[in-house]
C-alpha cells in the first residue's frame, strides 16, 4: 500500500471523529511516512511500519476524550427550527429522567467492578495483619515459655503467609482485567458515538 491508498483508507477509517482530530491525524501519519522515506525506506515499506489503519483508529479512540465525541456528536449541524425546540422541552419530563437512570445504571455497574476489586485488596490487607498478629501471638507464647502452644500461631502464620502471597497475585491480575475492560468498555462506548455518525 502506498502512502495515498494508506492516508485515504486512514481518513475512511477515522470518519465520524472530528474533522480537526482527522485532519490532525492524516497530517500526522503522512509527515510519518516522509521522514521514513528521507530515512530510506521505500514507500511502501514506510507505510507497513507505522502499523494497520485498524490499530490506528483504536489508539486514535483511546487518545480523544468521550467529552469530545459526545460534544461533537449532539453539536447541531443546522439551526433547531421553533418546533424542534417545542418538543425537546416538552418531552423533558421523559427523556431527561431516562437518560439520568441510563446513566446512574451504567456508573452503578462500573462502580460495582471497582468496588470488588477494593475489596479484594482489603481482604489481602488482613491477611497481611493476620500474619502479624499470629507472628506476634507466638512470640507472647515464646517469651511466656510455652513454646509448645507458640508453635499453633506460628503454624497459622506460615499458612496464612501462603494464602497472603496466592492472593496478592489474584488480586493483581483481577486489577489488571478491570483495568483493561474498563479501557475496553470507553473504546466501546466512544465507537457507538463515531459508528452513529458514520451511517449519517
Amino acid at each position: 500500500m502506498n502512502k495515498q491508498e494508506f492516508l485515504t483508507s486512514l481518513r475512511s477509517a477515522l470518519s465520524g471523529l472530528p474533522k480537526a482530530d482527522i485532519e490532525e491525524r492524516i497530517a500526522f501519519y503522512g509527515e510519518m511516512i516522509d521522514d521514513r522515506i528521507e530515512e530510506g525506506m521505500s514507500e511502501e515499506e514506510a507505510v507497513a511500519a507505522i502499523g494497520t489503519v485498524d490499530e490506528i483508529r483504536k489508539q486514535t479512540l483511546k487518545d480523544i476524550p468521550l467529552q469530545k465525541l459526545v460534544i461533537e456528536k449532539v453539536k447541531p449541524k443546522r439551526a433547531l427550527r421553533a418546533w424542534e425546540i417545542v418538543l425537546i422541552a416538552l418531552g423533558f419530563p421523559v427523556w431527561f429522567p431516562l437518560l439520568m437512570a441510563a446513566g446512574s445504571i451504567c456508573l452503578s455497574v462500573y462502580l460495582v467492578f471497582w468496588t470488588l476489586i477494593i475489596a479484594l485488596w482489603a481482604i489481602e490487607i488482613s491477611l497481611v495483619g493476620a500474619v502479624f498478629s499470629a507472628i506476634a501471638l507466638a512470640a507472647v507464647h515464646t517469651v511466656q515459655g510455652s513454646g509448645l502452644s507458640a508453635l499453633m500461631p506460628l503454624g497459622a502464620a506460615i499458612f496464612i503467609a501462603g494464602l497472603t502471597i496466592f492472593a496478592f497475585y489474584g488480586c493483581i491480575a483481577a486489577s489488571k482485567r478491570i483495568i483493561k475492560l474498563t479501557k475496553k468498555i470507553g473504546v466501546g462506548i466512544k465507537s457507538l458515538f463515531v459508528a452513529k455518525e458514520k451511517k449519517q
